[in-house]
């Protein structure tokens, strides 16, 4: 067999640094270097940095086909987003999601594993040829086959509490029905009667969740629920929704608004003022948010904070322990939310304070 031509004055490419090589280059036998280099045997601290400080001058890398045939997985983990189904990449445009995302990924790297992005509404065939260890998916909507197609394939799926249950599959969550109670009881307790509430039209579980916890919260004081559903994602559709909900200024117009479609924290102040409401003198304003502009507004947008990095890390740890050591029990961990206070749900001054 010829060698492939190469352009005069090409340079040929350089040798793969060995193992062998990084352990004449330290005096030390290619046993300790082995261990040194996967964090094995009884070595002092000094030593195993000598030999990664050696090993990142020369350039050594490991041969991954030799790892994944001693560990018998590839190391690599898939993840989609099944929300943005129609639209895929669109979730990066959104603040939790691309936190979730880049989370997942700098955590799976950190214990060794590396992360494939996969577009919203994969089919089988795109994903059935690659070496997947198992996949994460987020926020799967309601009957999405890529869940059953995994579990089909044998392939560990690891999502929302939807999977709940089913032989393989594992989860991290939020109780996104406590979380907006929580937010609900917090407006209520600045004077809010008649809150409203926009909603994504997307069927994922935290949606439903979050939709029960404000109806039932409703029901419980007798009041009507005033819901408006965000039919795509993005500032547009969200903002439109918004304004049908709001109304005009008047007797019977909402005087809390509770956001669990994403939306620019300023853009909705804007909306606000547009249809004649004053934040917080007439409304009240909660955001489901990680946008950081939400601390910059006038005033600051309270928010609720759904932990994406938390919610990363648990997955990623309880993905390894799955895949590493074979822990099935518990098959899911839920992650506490933080409701940010600031100024757009605040009307009363606290407790003890001069009004």
């Amino acid at each position: 067999m010829t060698e492939p031509s190469r352009r005069p004055g090409q340079a040929p490419p350089p040798a793969r640094v060995r193992l062998v090589d990084v352990a004449r280059e330290t005096g030390l036998s290619k046993t300790t270097v082995s261990a040194a280099l996967n964090g094995t045997g009884r070595l002092s601290d000094a030593v195993r940095e000598r030999v990664r400080e050696a090993a990142r001058a020369m350039g050594y890398r490991p041969n991954a086909t030799a790892r994944q045939l001693r560990a018998g997985r590839a190391r690599l983990i898939g993840y989609v987003v099944g929300e943005y189904a129609q639209e895929p990449w669109a979730f990066l445009e959104s603040p939790y999601v691309a936190r979730l995302t880049g989370s997942t990924a700098a955590t799976a790297l950190d214990r060794g594993y590396a992360m494939v992005l996969l577009p919203s509404g994969t089919l089988q065939n795109e994903w059935a040829d690659l070496p997947l260890d198992g996949v994460v998916v987020a926020d799967p909507l309601s009957g999405d086959r890529i869940v059953d197609d995994l579990l089909a394939a044998g392939i560990p799926v690891f999502s929302d509490r939807s999977v709940a249950g089913r032989e393989g599959a594992y989860w991290v969550d939020v109780d996104a029905r406590a979380a907006l109670l929580e937010v609900l009881d917090h407006l209520g307790g600045q004077g809010a009667r008649r809150p409203a509430l926009v909603v994504p039209a997307t069927d994922t579980r935290f949606n439903r969740d979050a939709f029960a916890g404000y109806g039932a919260w409703c029901a419980e004081r007798g009041v009507p629920e005033r819901v408006a559903r965000a039919e795509e994602a993005g500032n547009g559709p969200v903002i439109a929704a918004v304004e049908a909900v709001l109304g005009r200024p008047g007797a019977d117009a909402p005087d809390a608004l509770v956001l669990v479609a994403e939306v620019s924290p300023p853009l909705l102040l804007e909306a606000v003022r547009r249809a004649g409401f004053d934040v917080p003198a007439d409304l009240l304003v909660v955001c489901v948010s990680e946008d950081v502009t939400a601390l910059h507004t006038d005033p600051p947008m309270t928010t609720l904070s759904l932990n994406p990095r938390a919610v990363a890390e648990a997955g990623v740890e309880h993905m390894v322990a799955v895949l590493e050591h074979g822990h099935l029990d518990p098959a899911g961990t839920l992650v506490p939310t933080r409701l940010e206070v600031r100024g757009s749900s605040v009307r009363r001054p606290p407790a003890g304070e001069a009004g």
